[in-house]
């Protein structure tokens, strides 16, 4: 593969202007231009440092309505909207290999231009300056099998429920019940943090007594994902007090902490971190504005998380299950020839025993965290039989057999099938 030297970032735009006018808008705006010319940009200086317009490609003739509001039209023509798929790219000097310079210059004031009637940042590739930089993954899928003792198959876990109200005490009364029913993986809800119903230290200490003496019993160790969100320092003291716990793994909002605040987080951290997406909908659910996740999940990958949220098939969330498709298997592809910088994709929102098929057949692999709530806690039969009916359901698939018929002589699967119906 031809090394990348410049970066390159794919979008769809929606217009009334000529779109090809648009998209050189876009790049004059995000490099050496600005509305009116200027003494400084000379010939020489957009040699070096503008950006260009590398490919584009009409795909309405006409869109009837704008999608976004305030968008401008051509002095004295017609409204009539077209979109247009283009790609951008920039030299690598213009910023460096710095992802929050490359956050602004990518997706910075484009979103703005009153040219644009609607803008979505569909990929991006980076040239391998920024591999050399950012570590990336620490852990990632080899790590986390190894940490949880899961060799084959997805890593079977689940959510801590009710989201937030339980006391530490509550909650390692029901870790000590998901880890005697043979668990893998536990997390925080994204809304428990530090609270004064159940603090963080508090918390830590309840859940790793039980899993800590779990382990020792049975020789296996559940990884329970912290949710140390905060401000850095926060941080930094809560990584260290899991550490003096032997805890396996964090958690921590990706919009809440911000790409600066991730990228120290991944620089001290010595556990695998679990990076949750809460807020995605905001950069994404309008289809003609924001982020595709295909591009989003690269910047944190880079960042240094190892699992990624990425919704599920027929979740409770707006989103189509081609896009959760994709959002996975993108988690899973390789960012550079030398350094794959690959993450654990996460299944979660809704799922049960019952979406294991379609999701099985939709990755392609095991190399999954799939985390059920409801679907494990809420089994009529309890959280055991909700653990089983869940692991049952992927035992199924991995061979090739449908769900029914290996129910018939396994009641949890049976009972977990029934109740989801």
């Amino acid at each position: 593969m031809e090394q990348q030297t410049r970066i390159e970032a794919d979008y769809i735009l929606e217009t009334a202007s000529d779109p090809r006018h648009a998209a050189e808008t876009m790049a004059g705006e995000q490099s050496s231009g600005t509305f009116v010319p200027v003494p400084g940009e000379t010939p020489e200086l957009k040699q070096r440092a503008a950006a260009r317009v590398e490919a584009i490609r009409v795909l309405d003739e006409e869109v009837w309505e704008p999608s976004l509001p305030f968008a401008g039209v051509p002095k004295g023509g017609a409204a009539t909207w077209r979109r247009a798929a283009v790609t951008l790219s920039w030299p690598l000097d213009n910023v460096g290999p710095s992802l929050p310079n490359l956050l602004a210059t990518v997706a910075g004031n484009l979103f703005e231009l009153k040219q644009l009637s609607g803008l979505r940042l569909l990929d991006l590739r980076l040239p391998d300056a920024f591999a050399e930089k950012y570590p990336g993954p620490n852990f990632g899928v080899p790590g986390t099998r190894q940490l949880t003792g899961v060799q084959d198959g997805p890593v079977i876990g689940t959510i801590i429920k009710p989201s937030v109200g339980l006391r530490p005490e509550e909650t390692a009364a029901l870790v000590r019940d998901l880890c005697e029913a043979g668990i893998d993986f536990i997390k925080d809800d994204e809304l428990q943090s530090d609270g004064p119903a159940c603090p963080f230290e508090d918390r830590v200490r309840a859940v790793m007594g039980v899993i800590n003496a779990h382990a020792d019993r049975t020789g296996k160790k559940v990884m329970y994902a912290f949710n140390l969100t905060g401000d850095l320092d926060q941080m930094r003291r809560r990584h260290d007090f899991l550490l003096a716990h032997n805890a396996t793994c964090l958690m921590a909002s990706l919009n809440s902490v911000g790409l600066v605040g991730m990228i120290e987080l991944a620089r001290f951290s010595q556990l695998p971190i679990h990076a949750h997406r809460n807020g995605w909908g905001y950069l994404s659910r309008h289809p003609l504005l924001g982020w595709s996740y295909v591009a989003w999940q690269k910047i944190w990958r880079l960042a240094g998380v190892d699992h990624m949220h990425v919704n599920g098939l027929q979740s409770k969330f707006a989103e189509a299950d081609e896009s959760v498709t994709a959002s996975a298997r993108a988690c899973a592809t390789p960012m550079f020839d030398y350094k794959p910088c690959t993450v654990m994709p996460v299944f979660s929102s809704g799922q049960s025993a019952r979406h294991a098929p379609a999701t099985y057949m939709a990755l392609g692999s095991t190399d999954l965290i799939v985390t059920a709530g409801g679907g494990i806690i809420a089994h009529p039969d309890g959280t055991a039989a909700g653990v089983t009916a869940l692991r049952q359901a992927w035992e199924a698939v991995v061979a090739g057999l449908s769900l029914t018929d290996y129910a018939r002589d396994r009641p949890a699967l049976a009972k977990a099938l029934e109740s989801i119906s």
